[in-house]
Formats: C-alpha cells, structure tokens, sequence
C-alpha cells in the first residue's frame, strides 16, 4: 500500500513538473506578427494653408466734429442704425474770450461804417435830386452804403459763428449737429454727454465722436507667413472659421496681398484681405476672431492613401501590398498631391488591392535602429 502511494506521488510530481516545462516552453515563443490591411479609398485633396486674423467692415468711419465745444445732446446708442445724414451728437460751443471780443468789435466798428456811409448818401442823394451832382458820383455812395450793409452782415454773422455755431443765413445747416456721413451700423460711442471735444483740423485728429460701419459688407484681414505668400494669389477661395460662431463655416475671396511684410516674434507675416460672403441668418460683429484656410491646390475624387502608409527611398515612393495571406511584396507607386494626411496614388495600386498597415510590434524595431 506503501509503495503504491509512493509510486502515484512520483507520477503526480512528474507530470507537474513535465506540464511547467511545456508551459514555459511555449511561452518562450514569439507569437506570430499579423499585420492588418487597408486599401486605398477614392477622396478629394486639398492642400491648404492657414490664416490667423479677425472681421471687421469693408467701410467703417469715425465721425468727428468740426467744432470745439461740449457735447450736449447724444441722439444714437451703440448697434442702432443710422441714414447718411441722421443726427449723430450736438455740441455747445465754448467760444474762445479773445476772438469774441475781436468779432464784437468788428460788429461795432462795421455799424459806425454803416452809419456814416447812409449820412453821406442821404447828403448826396438830396444834391443828386436837386441835379448838383452826376449820376457817376451818386453812384460811388450808393455802392459804399451797400458794401457797409454788407461789412456789417459779415460781422454779425462771424460773431453768431462764434459763440453759437451758427449763422441767420445758414438755415438748418449748422457745425454744431454732428450727422452720420454714411449708411450703417453705431458701432461705439466712446464720449458721454458733458464731455470736451476737439475740432478736426490739419494739426489734429479731433475727437471721435461715434464709430459708424456698414455691416452688409464684411473682409477678413489676417496675416501669412512668408513661407506660404508666394503660392498665393487674388482670387483665391479661402474657407473662413469664426471664432464665436464655430458650428458654421464663411467662404471668402482672396483680394489683397500686401506687398510688404512685417516683422513678427521673427517671423516675416504678409497681410491678406479676403471679401468674406455673409449668410442671411447670420450676423458677425465687427472684430470676431477668425482663421481661413485658404486651399493651395486641390484633386476632386482621386485615388489617395493614408500618408503614413507610404515609404520612402530617395525620391522613390513605395508601399507593401498583399500577394497572398500575409505576404507581402514592394510595390512602387507614383504619388501627387499630399495634404499631410492622404496622399494622391497616381499608378501602382489598385483601390482592390491590400495595403500592409505597419503594427506597433514592427515599428518598435525600426524606431530603434
């Protein structure tokens, strides 16, 4: 009995120890590589470029007054709507004390003028009726007195002109009125009722009084790299992204290449201006942030590969295809225009053919030689 137990202990510890060996036997192997495969797909190739900018309005002007003063009235809100010549702002003039006072004593000496030409005409109209004098030197009073009436008009005229803004004569026409000189938009109105103003002149910029733009008519101004200037040109269609309004996408037409560039943290940027096409259901306000791709070349409806599928030798292009279960051959293939992720197959392949997709185990090797 003894010796069976002993005999049935041998076989148990033999078989265990036969099974650990098999075990690690078999672990020991190398699994066989299965590649996957793909084929080559029939899509379109566009190469494009990027363009970093913002929307502003093709016409966007700065209304200014043309007189110093206070604002007194404000008639318009930024985002309301304005007509060419709709009310804007008024302005109370602060007439400046020295040419006040020179204009009123224009004024006075222009009705002493006037009173001393009527009395010389009154005298010498009474000799001309009673024919003492010619017609001929009646006539130099008569044009005095006019031109005194005229003197004095001029002068009470500059003085209203200057402490008012306005004149008797200019009817509703008035400096002090700041109007809209365009059709469009209150895009800002950076001045507040009480506050000074300055007179656009030729030494200064005067004050900006609001900001008006036609919003119906919106560009894309954005700058490209000199890497990339040269393959462009007007007329080019870019495909424009905003960045408040993410879920739709702008066409817009290339129209303007600056042909100067300008330093930028190194890097020489040219601006580009592209009319951008408005959707009726969708308003973009002056100053979204926006990116264009604008396409370089494009292949409608081509034979393309992944770009990672394809190997390169000098200036040969190649791929492995599949001649029977996992067996694979080099074929070289002649390739055309790549947008950095599908490449356009020009001969080589087939779209039947299988293409051998590089797996993690193969690439682990290659990385390290």
């Amino acid at each position: 009995m003894k010796k069976a137990l002993k005999i049935i202990i041998g076989i148990v510890i033999l078989v265990i120890f036969a099974g650990t060996i098999v075990y690690l036997y078999q672990k020991s192997q190398a699994k066989p590589v299965v590649f996957d495969t793909t084929t080559a797909q029939v899509s379109s190739i566009v190469k494009k470029t990027v363009a970093t900018g913002k929307v502003v309005p093709r016409k966007e002007i700065d209304i200014k007054p043309q007189v110093s003063g206070i604002i007194s009235e404000l008639y318009v809100e930024a985002g309301e709507k304005v007509k060419r010549g709709d009310m804007i702002a008024k302005v109370r003039i602060i007439p400046n004390m020295i040419s006040l006072n020179e204009a009123e004593s224009r004024v006075n000496r222009a009705k002493i003028n006037l009173d001393n030409a009527r009395e010389n005409y009154d005298r010498q109209k009474s000799l001309f009726d009673s024919k003492v004098i010619a017609v001929a030197e009646m006539q130099t009073f008569e044009v005095a007195l006019k031109t005194a009436r005229e003197d004095l008009a001029a002068a009470e005229n500059n003085l209203q002109l200057i402490r008012d803004g306005i004149t008797k004569t200019a009817g509703a026409a008035s400096n002090t009125i700041i109007r809209s000189t365009i059709e469009g938009m209150v895009l800002t109105v950076p001045v507040e009722i009480g506050n000074s103003v300055i007179e656009s002149n030729t030494f200064n910029d005067g004050t900006t009084i609001a900001t008006v733009a036609d919003m119906g008519e919106m560009i894309f101004k954005g700058k490209v790299d000199e890497s990339e200037v040269g393959k462009l040109h007007e007329g080019m269609e870019l495909i424009m992204t905003v960045g408040a309004i993410d879920t739709e996408k702008f066409t817009a037409k290339l129209e303007h290449i600056s042909p100067k560039g300008v330093e930028e943290n190194g890097a020489i940027q040219f601006e580009i201006r592209a009319a951008v096409v408005l959707k009726d259901n969708m308003f973009i306000r002056a100053g979204y942030s926006a990116n264009a791709d604008i396409v370089l070349d494009r292949r409608d409806s081509v034979l393309s590969v992944q770009e990672s599928l394809v190997k390169y030798d000098a200036d040969t292009a190649w791929v492995e295809v599949e001649t029977s279960p996992q067996v694979f051959e080099k074929r070289i293939i002649k390739t055309g225009l790549s947008d950095g992720v599908n490449v356009e197959v020009l001969e080589g392949i087939t779209k039947k053919e299988k293409i051998k997709i590089q797996n993690a185990q193969e690439s682990a090797p290659e990385a390290g030689k």
